[in-house]
């Protein structure tokens, strides 16, 4: 019997690869940065609307997460 794709083992290596130390340094540089970008934008909506911000916020929160699940795609292939 096959076994589904993600319960296959995979040989882990003991050294942590280049791939996930680049991976994880532009993860947190990454997520600074985007969190200043939408600090100051934010801040342009402070007189807006709190519908106008609830959407904002709402979108800036979670609009990391597709570039940041590419880079756990790409750091999981190395």
């Amino acid at each position: 019997a096959r076994w589904p794709r993600l319960l296959r083992r995979r040989p882990v290596s003991a050294v942590p690869s280049r791939r996930n130390a680049i991976g994880m340094l532009a993860l947190v540089v990454g997520l600074v940065a985007y969190a200043l970008v939408a600090m100051v934008a934010g801040a342009a909506l402070a007189e807006a609307h709190w519908l106008a911000q609830f959407c904002f916020y709402g979108v800036a929160g979670l609009a990391w997460l597709w570039p940041a699940r590419l880079l756990l795609r790409w750091m999981a292939r190395g």
